[in-house]
């Protein structure tokens, strides 16, 4: 059982924002693999499927950014699932824009939502697929920043970014699709 879950904000509001790339590589991730998120539980959006005889559950909480680990509690115990199991995508302002950095355990950062699933499920060792964008401009707040929508001349590059963030996620599951 592998668990991949992106972070991100439910809603269209939200949809293609800077906060939303875990929601967005998640979306890549699940298209490659020819799932559809069909089933909602556990507070999240689910697409399901099993490749070789192991199960993937590919997750978008429902919870807002910073109370996913609520969402990420259920999932692990209704799949019966341990955090080593699970890789979690998201966006970070610490990471050089357009660039990814992948760990297989490490702390929140400055990530509210990080800093909530690791409070929530009580350790860090779990695998994740950090999405670079940057420091906000001078004189624009952090919230607005991250809840703005990438630039229309950044797209292209960040579709290729999140289509790299949904292959190096499927590798850390240890899935061959």
């Amino acid at each position: 059982m592998k668990l991949v879950v992106g972070l991100g904000n439910y809603g269209d509001k939200y949809a293609y924002t800077h906060h939303n790339m875990g929601f967005l590589a998640v979306e890549c991730l699940a298209d490659k693999l020819g799932m559809k998120f069909k089933k909602r539980e556990c507070d999240s959006l689910i697409a399901e499927a099993f490749f070789g005889g192991e199960r993937l559950i590919i997750a978008k909480p429902l919870t807002y950014m910073n109370l996913s680990g609520v969402a990420v509690k259920q999932l692990l115990k209704k799949y019966k699932a341990e955090p080593s199991d699970m890789v979690v995508i998201y966006d970070d302002i610490d990471i050089e824009r357009g660039t990814l950095r992948v760990r297989a355990k490490g702390s929140a950062g400055t990530h509210n939502g990080m800093r909530n699933i690791i409070e929530t499920i009580a350790t860090e060792n779990f695998a994740r697929v950090r999405v670079g964008i940057g420091k906000p401009p001078p004189f624009v707040p952090l919230a607005d920043f991250v809840l703005s929508e990438v630039p229309s001349a950044d797209r292209k590059h960040f579709y290729d970014l999140l289509a790299q963030a949904a292959d190096e996620a499927l590798k850390l599951t240890g899935i061959k699709a």
